[in-house]
Order: C-alpha cells, then structure tokens, then sequence
C-alpha cells in the first residue's frame, strides 16, 4: 500500500523502566541521572526513540500509573532539572523521548480528587464517576482489573466513586468539557518542551458506558469483568478524535495507544492514514495465554497458535497502517521464556526470537534487558513480589482451589514483576544496578547474563541485537524492512516461522526453526546473500539456487536476500 511517509515510520524504539533501569544515589530505585549515563548504549545498540514508562509524580500504588501530579518528576526518579537534561541529551544524539500518558484515570491523592472528596456534590465530584448506591450496594456489578468491586465507597456518604483498576486510582470523566480542558493543556505542555509524543494508556476504557449497568455475573464474586462497560467504537472514536485534534496532531507527535481487544474493521480508525494514533502495540501473541478465569488457568502457547497470531496481525495492519511490535513489555514477562520452547531457552533461542520480530513490518519497540536476554525469575513467596495485580492473580488462584506452590508457579510464569526486575549490567553485586538495597529482588541469574559479559563476547545476544538493528537500519535494507510487503511464507511447515519482506528492489526471507530438530526446507527463490544469522560457525556457502535446499539447525535463523 503507499502510504504518507512519516519521521517514524523506520524508527526503532526503546522503553526504559525508570524505577529498574540504573540506580545512581545508593537508594535501590533507578533515576533520571541513570538513565542519562546509558544513552550513549542505547544510541550503540541502534535505538531512535526511548519511551519512559510514568516519572510523575505518584504514591505508587500502581507503580507510577496512578498519577498525583501531572506536572512534577517524582522525586524518587530526580528532577524536572534532570528531566530537562535527559530531553536534551537525546536530541542531541537523534533521538527522540516519549513520555508515558496516563489519562483514563490519576492518583486518589491527586488534587482534583481530594477536591472532589471534599465536595462529593461540587465541581471537582464531576471529574470522576460519583454516583449513589442501590439499597446499600454499589451501584453497578462490574468488577475491576486488579479484582473487586470497581465502585468504592466515598466516607460520611451514600455515594461511591468508580475505578476500573485499583482503588486508589479514580478514573476520570471523559464527558466533562473543563476537565479534557485541563487535560489537553497539560499533554501540550510536554509537547510544548520538546518531548517527541507518548505512550497511552489503557485509552479504551475512556469510551465506557457512563450508565453504567450491571451484566451477567462472570465469576464466582457475582461480578462482571469491567472491559464490558467499554462503549461504542463510535463513541470511542470521537473522543479519541477531539483528543487528537487538540494535541498531537499540531506537533507532529508521535503516539502509540495501548489497544486490546478492537474489532478487525476497526483497526483503520485508530492505525490508518487519518487514525486516531500513530501505532498501537501487537497484543496478539499475549492475549493467547489469557487464562478463562486468571492466571492460574492460562493455557500454555503453542507454536501454531503463535505464528498463526503474528501472521493475521501482521496481514491486518498491512491493509491500514503500522503495528508497534513487541516481545515483551512492563506489562507482560519476558518474552524468551514466555514465547520460546524449553530447548530454545538459549542465547540462540532469544537472538532467532528477536530477528523474527525486529524484521516484521511495522515499529519494533525493545524492552530494556530485551537486548542481553533477560529471562523470568523465580519467586518463593507471594511477599517477594510487589505488582498488585499478580497478588490479586495469587489470590484468585488460592480461592480456585490451588495450593501455594501452583499459585506461586503460576505468578512465576505469568507476573509483570518479571519485566520489573532490575537491569543486569554486570556481575558486581545487585548486577550493577544498585549499591543500596534494590527495590525489588535481583533475577539470581545475573551473574551468567549481564550487559558486560556480553560486551565483551562478541557472539554475545546483544552483540548480535546491534547487528539486527543495524541490518534493519541500512542503506541497502531501510526501505524493504520499513515499508516492504510482508508475506508470509512455509506456514505448511511444522515448528518454521518464515516470512518475505518485498518490494520492488529486494526480496528478503526471514526464516526460523524453532524446532528440536534440523529442518530442510525447499527454497521458493534463489538466495544472493546470508544477510544475517545467529551461527557462529561460518557457512560452507552463501548462495542458493530455486528449488535448493536449505538445512536449518534447531533455533536457527537466517536473513536472506532473494533473486
């Protein structure tokens, strides 16, 4: 498809972590001025625009997402001095930085919602969901992300707020006009200081039905999973159009919404030519370990399910737009362990899974200690974790019948904390990432898997990250990996994930086995050139005619130009 070209389209991208990333003053939480210190390694490994998940101010109930100041650095992470700083470092790499925008609900301790506790009745009440209860109960039956009731009662009243995560997170009124008003002067401010765009959060759950009516229990609590209450695409839509039109679309920003779940038809309205983002994230892969009733049930992934999930992603936005593509993020565990078969959990196994997903069409976004392989931990106790949603998933399990052990492997399977564990960068004590106490525990594996051991080999997952990147970024390759077809290819095979990305000047085969075995596989064109690949011994030769075959080692993976 042609398409308007844009300055992001052949970016690749980066989300930084704050509280995990690099410690600089001894308090086991990561800081701006950590972050400052590791741009020139980011910029090496190829990276164009880095995403901070939230540094605003925050109680941290939800780990930042629950935000009390719009306008202030959280003083754990520095200040808005160093911010400053951190902003203009990038720029003067290239690169771009994203903020993280978190507006479907702010902090209990924010100041409009202690207004509005104040005055349940006054100004302040009506941006948020105020409402009276019926009978002594709370006036819908929908239950929250993070488990209970998504109504709350509001003290010395009849009434209750509504929240679709956690209590201490009130979710804001879309319909009230001085409230967008304060929100869209805000987004501006940061786009006025120079920040590239954002990162939005949870953005559907602005366009909920405001009636709020209660639905058929889904549960054993007798309540009804709160995503039912998102309203109308139409609806939706026009929100997220107002929105648009007031802030990003005067700056040229760059935006990438957090979507789940919308209808295939849909996709153009939020990822085509006049969408309402820039992108939105490939959820596709994750969705397939959603559990009926939580984590506890989730079914293992099974290869077939995944390539054919990334193939029909990849087939839909191409028809439209751009997808942001991901391996893992703050939200999900890593990847290597979550996508790859128990043999594959190797440096191999990581570097064939990150080809595979750096070369599709669309923005690549890397997770920090994505690049060195970084793995899930394992955890003795529900007390070692700190996400409040997976001691709500260990609960659910507890209450389903589990013992502690298959809840806790559950956790360990499935818990964000996984994401959350401090970057390893050396073998030094807490890998390098504190001198203090780290806020949360270090993944005990930091001793064989860390960036400086892996600098210093150069067959090393991140070294081989730095040649992807810079594969995907060259001369001779920017245009057919940017906006090149993508066509699926050997979906036939068992255990091979294969795809060409064509355009008129190059045809490249992107080719995986994933299985335990080595494969053959029947070439469909002539081969030019082994562009890449996660051997380490060197090939007996690098051309191959049609109809040749081709032998591919188990967790191998070549890049290859075409006739």
């Amino acid at each position: 498809m042609n398409m308007e070209r844009k300055w992001w389209h052949d970016k690749t991208a980066y989300q930084i972590y704050p509280k995990s990333f690099l410690d600089t003053n001894a308090d086991g939480i990561g800081d701006l001025r950590g972050i400052i210190s590791k741009l020139d390694y980011l910029k090496e490994l190829g990276i164009d625009i880095i995403w901070l998940s939230p540094i605003y101010k925050s109680p941290f109930v939800d780990q930042g997402y629950d935000i009390a100041d719009y306008y202030a650095i959280a003083e754990e992470f520095g200040t808005m001095e160093e911010f400053d700083e951190l902003l203009a470092e990038t720029k003067k790499r290239g690169m771009y930085l994203v903020m993280d925008l978190v507006i479907n609900h702010c902090s209990d301790k924010h100041e409009w919602f202690q207004k509005a506790l104040a005055d349940p009745d006054g100004e302040y009440a009506d941006y948020f969901f105020f409402r009276k209860g019926t009978n002594g109960n709370p006036p819908s039956n929908c239950r929250s992300y993070f488990g209970g009731s998504c109504w709350e009662p509001v003290p010395g009243t009849d009434k209750y707020y509504f929240h679709m995560f956690a209590k201490e997170q009130p979710d804001l009124n879309w319909e009230n006009p001085k409230l967008l008003n304060e929100l869209y002067t805000m987004i501006n401010w940061w786009l006025d200081k120079g920040v590239a765009g954002f990162r939005i959060d949870a953005i559907v759950n602005i366009g909920k039905n405001t009636a709020f009516p209660s639905y058929e229990p889904d549960g054993p609590d007798g309540l009804a999973s709160c995503w039912k209450m998102v309203d109308s695409m139409e609806r939706l839509g026009n929100l997220l159009e107002d929105l648009k039109k007031n802030t990003f679309e005067k700056y040229n920003a760059f935006t990438v919404g957090e979507v789940f779940s919308i209808e295939e038809d849909a996709l153009a309205q939020f990822i085509g030519k006049d969408g309402h983002f820039s992108t939105m994230f490939d959820f596709s892969a994750h969705c397939l370990s959603d559990g009926e009733h939580g984590w506890y049930d989730a079914p293992p992934i099974s290869f077939a399910r995944w390539r054919e999930a990334i193939v029909n992603a990849q087939l839909d936005a191409q028809a439209c737009g751009f997808k942001a593509n991901i391996i893992e993020n703050h939200d999900e565990p890593r990847g290597v362990s979550r996508f790859l078969p128990e043999h594959a959990k190797t440096p191999a196994g990581a570097k064939m899974l990150g080809t595979v997903n750096v070369l599709l069409r669309g923005i690549p976004f890397l997770y920090q200690g994505q690049e060195i392989g970084m793995t899930n931990a394992t955890w003795n106790s529900i007390e070692e974790y700190d996400d409040i949603s997976t001691k709500d998933q260990y609960q659910l399990a507890r209450a389903a019948g589990c013992s502690d052990a298959e809840a806790l492997e559950a956790c360990g399977r499935m818990s964000r904390d996984n994401a959350r564990t401090p970057v390893q960068w050396s073998s030094e004590k807490n890998a390098g990432f504190t001198t203090g106490t780290p806020w949360l525990k270090v993944n005990a594996n930091y001793p064989d898997i860390n960036v400086e051991k892996q600098e210093n080999d150069s067959n090393s997952v991140l070294h081989y990250y730095r040649r992807l990147i810079a594969l995907r970024k060259s001369d001779a390759y920017k245009e057919v990996f940017t906006y090149g077809d993508f066509v699926p290819a050997y979906e036939n095979v068992n255990d091979v994930m294969a795809y060409y990305r064509v355009d008129e000047g190059n045809r490249v085969l992107v080719v995986a086995n994933f299985g335990e075995s080595a494969m053959e596989l029947l070439l469909e064109y002539g081969v030019k050139d082994v562009l890449l690949s996660n051997r380490t011994e060197p090939f007996a030769k690098k051309t191959w005619n049609a109809n040749e075959t081709l032998t591919l080692e188990n967790c191998e993976v070549m890049v290859l130009s075409c006739v």
